[in-house]
């Protein structure tokens, strides 16, 4: 029986018959191209550079097409069709735009959370980062094109960020809950990733 990620059926995104996504390496075994995702977008995250704010969902595609333009011809496009992972039914594709227009000018309007203290970071991040999950742009790549966001929103706050020790079950875990209304298990994974102050000149250096 074919293992159905996204829980919908056939699709014309994906090989006949499987839910395994077109690309443009032609893996058809869904191991075999999420090892491929993993270690080419990998490498593509290594070469990206800080950019400060203001961000928007531009940014987001740009950030996607960087990591994922040797995988998918659509990188950086963003998904027309709709998906849900389990329970967790993701923002309807018409709907993707407004909604995400609304948290970056949300985010725009708190100064990308320049003057936040550590906690209050924490909290904002974790809401943020929540809401734009909903969104879920892309076919493929949402959590690793955001994460990268995320790390340089929280840079330009003056605060340094380490993912290390956060596994995927975990972090798949506090997203539900907070597309269930709690964000507290998000805001624990950004307090242990979150560090302390960073000199202004090593915002530029990542």
């Amino acid at each position: 029986m074919r293992r159905d990620k996204y829980g919908a059926e056939q699709d014309s995104d994906c090989y006949p018959g499987t839910d395994v996504l077109i690309n443009l390496l032609d893996l058809r075994d869904p191991e075999d191209l999420e090892d491929a995702e993993r270690y080419l977008s990998a490498i593509a995250a290594s070469a990206l550079e800080f950019v400060p704010p203001p961000y928007s969902l531009e940014s987001l595609r740009q950030i996607h097409c960087a990591l994922f333009s040797k995988i998918y011809s659509w990188a950086g496009k963003l998904r027309t069709a709709a998906i849900s992972k389990g329970s967790t039914r993701f923002c309807s594709p018409e709907f993707i735009e407004p909604e995400s227009r609304k948290e970056f000018s949300k985010m725009a309007a708190a100064r990308w959370f320049e003057d936040y203290s550590r906690d209050q970071l924490i909290k904002a991040v974790a809401e943020a980062y929540g809401t734009l999950n909903v969104a879920h742009p892309f076919r493929e790549g949402n959590g690793r094109t955001q994460r990268i966001l995320f790390e340089w929103i929280i840079v330009n706050a003056g605060f340094s960020i380490n993912w290390d020790g956060v596994n995927s079950e975990e972090w798949v875990a506090a997203n539900i809950q907070s597309y269930l209304g709690d964000d507290g298990h998000l805001a624990n994974i950004f307090g242990r990733c979150i560090g302390q102050p960073i000199r202004e000149d090593d915002k530029y250096s990542l």
